[in-house]
C-alpha cells in the first residue's frame, strides 16, 4: 500500500514563489532546492534527521520536515516537484486508484492519473477538502468506463448536492449524461463500518468538527495508516488508534498557532499545545506527521509544536511525500 501526498496546507500559496523544479538521475537540482528551502526556513530541517533530541532539554532541534525534496515521477522518467513551500490542500492518492479528500493538490495529478481514480473518500464538506471534486469528474468523467464513486458521511453528500452540484454552482453528476449512466455515485459511509477494496481496507472512524466529519483507517496485510481529517479532541478517535497495533503512520492535524487558540477552539482544529495533550493519549508507536497547517503562521506553528510536542518527535508532512506500507 502506497499513500502519496498531493497535498497537505491548510490553505494555499508559497512564501518563497519559483517555478517547478525538476530532477533526473544524477541530477543535484532536487538536492540544491531542498538547501534553499532549509535556508529560508530555518523551522524546518529538510533533511529529516532528529539526531535522537526529541524532548532532550540539552540538544534542541529543528522539526523535521518529512518528505522533502521528493517529487512525483513524470512519464519521461523526470522527477518533477514543487518547492517545499508551495502549498496544496488536504488531498492524498492511495495507490493508483482511491482518493483521500480532494483538495487542491489534486491539481497536480495528469489525465490518465485522474481516469485511474475509481473511488473518493471525503472526510467532510469544507471546500479545501472537495474543491478538486467537481473539475475532476468534469475533466475525466467522459473517459471513464465506469462512475466515480464519491463515498462520504451521507450529511457530506447532502452538503455536496445542495451547495455544489446543484446545477447552480456546478452540474450534478449523478444526472450526466444520462440517470442511467452517471459519471458520478455517492456511497454513504458509517462509522466503523469498512469499505474493502481488494487487500485494503478503508475504515471510517471518529472526527470532532464543526460539520459532521470523520477520519480514516487505511489498512493493508501490511500495516496501517491514520488520517485523523480536521478534528478537535475527541475519545472514540484515540480508542480507535490505540486499538490499531500494526499502525505506522499517524498523520494529524495542527492547524493554528497557540496565539489562535480562540479561533482553534471555535474552528474545532487542533494548536501546538492541544495537540500536545493529545498525543499523550497515544498507546502505539507510529511515526507521527502533521498536516494542515495554515499557510501565514506556518513556521511559528512548526517551533511551537517542537517546543510543546517535541518528545513525541513529531514530523511536518509535505507535498510529495510518499508512504509506503
Amino acid at each position: 500500500m502506497r499513500l502519496q501526498v498531493l497535498g497537505c496546507s491548510g490553505g494555499i500559496g508559497g512564501s518563497l514563489g519559483g517555478p517547478l523544479v525538476g530532477e533526473r538521475a544524477g541530477d543535484s537540482t532536487a538536492d540544491e532546492a531542498a538547501r534553499q528551502v532549509e535556508h529560508d526556513n530555518p523551522a524546518v530541517d529538510t533533511a529529516g534527521d532528529s539526531g535522537g533530541a526529541a524532548g532532550r532539554e540539552d540538544a534542541p532541534r529543528k522539526l523535521a520536515a518529512a518528505g522533502a525534496g521528493r517529487g512525483l515521477r513524470t512519464g519521461s522518467g523526470a522527477r518533477m516537484f514543487r518547492r517545499a513551500d508551495q502549498l496544496r490542500t488536504s488531498s492524498f492518492l492511495l495507490d493508483d486508484d482511491i482518493l483521500i479528500d480532494a483538495g487542491t493538490g489534486v491539481e497536480d495529478l495528469t489525465v490518465a492519473e485522474l481516469v485511474r481514480i475509481d473511488h473518493v473518500f471525503l472526510s467532510h464538506s469544507h471546500l479545501d477538502h472537495i474543491c478538486a471534486l467537481p473539475l475532476m469528474i468534469d475533466s475525466v468523467g467522459g473517459s471513464r468506463k465506469k462512475p466515480l464513486v464519491v463515498h462520504a458521511l451521507q450529511e457530506t453528500i447532502d452538503a455536496l448536492k445542495a451547495h455544489i452540484f446543484n446545477w447552480v454552482i456546478w452540474p450534478d453528476f449523478t444526472e450526466i449524461p444520462h440517470y442511467d449512466r452517471p459519471w458520478m455515485v455517492f456511497e454513504p459511509l458509517t462509522i466503523g463500518t469498512a469499505v474493502v477494496l481488494g487487500d485494503r481496507r478503508i475504515r471510517p472512524i471518529a472526527a470532532n468538527h464543526t460539520v459532521p466529519a470523520l477520519g480514516f483507517h487505511l489498512a493493508s496485510p501490511a500495516g496501517s495508516i491514520v488520517y485523523s481529517g480536521d478534528t478537535w479532541p475527541n475519545g472514540e478517535f484515540w480508542r480507535t488508534v490505540n486499538g490499531i497495533k500494526d499502525l505506522r503512520y499517524l498523520i494529524i492535524e495542527n492547524a493554528f498557532s497557540n496565539k489562535e487558540q480562540d479561533l482553534a477552539i471555535t474552528a474545532k482544529h487542533l494548536y501546538p499545545i492541544e495537540l500536545s495533550k493529545q498525543l499523550a493519549n497515544l498507546r502505539v508507536e507510529p511515526e507521527i506527521l502533521i498536516t494542515h497547517l495554515k499557510p501565514s503562521d506556518r513556521e511559528l506553528i512548526a517551533q511551537e509544536i517542537q517546543a510543546w510536542a517535541g518528545r513525541f518527535e513529531p514530523t511536518i508532512l509535505m507535498t510529495g511525500q510518499t508512504l509506503e506500507i
